[in-house]
């Protein structure tokens, strides 16, 4: 069993930056793709970026591509993202998830899920 605990989601101001880490418990880490996600008052789960098990391939939604940046570091279990140039859309819960692909995290096929933490951009 996989544990993925998120950390650093608080409220920033509109063109602000934000560093959102995931930290996962157990040997397995390695072995899986890793994601985020985000679900914004009244929406549904939104996929954000994935990242493969060496760090070697991402992928990122449009709205966030040029801005975001997902990595891993397999050696201390955890997975960043880099949040820049921050909007009001962006205001949501960020959870991290681990699954087999990339793919399989785009579809929101994940095997583990993270507990989420809030992210509020100000206008």
């Amino acid at each position: 069993q996989v544990q993925l605990v998120e950390s650093g989601g608080k409220l920033v101001e509109a063109g602000g930056s934000l560093r959102l880490s995931c930290a996962a418990s157990g040997r397995t880490f390695s072995r899986y793709c890793m994601g985020w996600f985000r679900q914004a008052p009244g929406k549904e789960y939104e996929f954000v970026s994935a990242i493969t098990w060496n760090g070697g391939f991402t992928s990122y939604a449009d709205p966030v591509k040029g801005r975001f940046t997902i990595s891993r570091d397999n050696t201390k279990n955890t997975v960043d993202l880099q949040m820049n140039s921050l909007k009001p859309e962006d205001t949501a819960v960020y959870y991290c998830a681990a699954g087999s692909t990339v793919g399989d995290v785009r579809r929101k096929q994940v095997d583990y899920w993270g507990q989420g933490t809030q992210v509020t951009v100000s206008s």
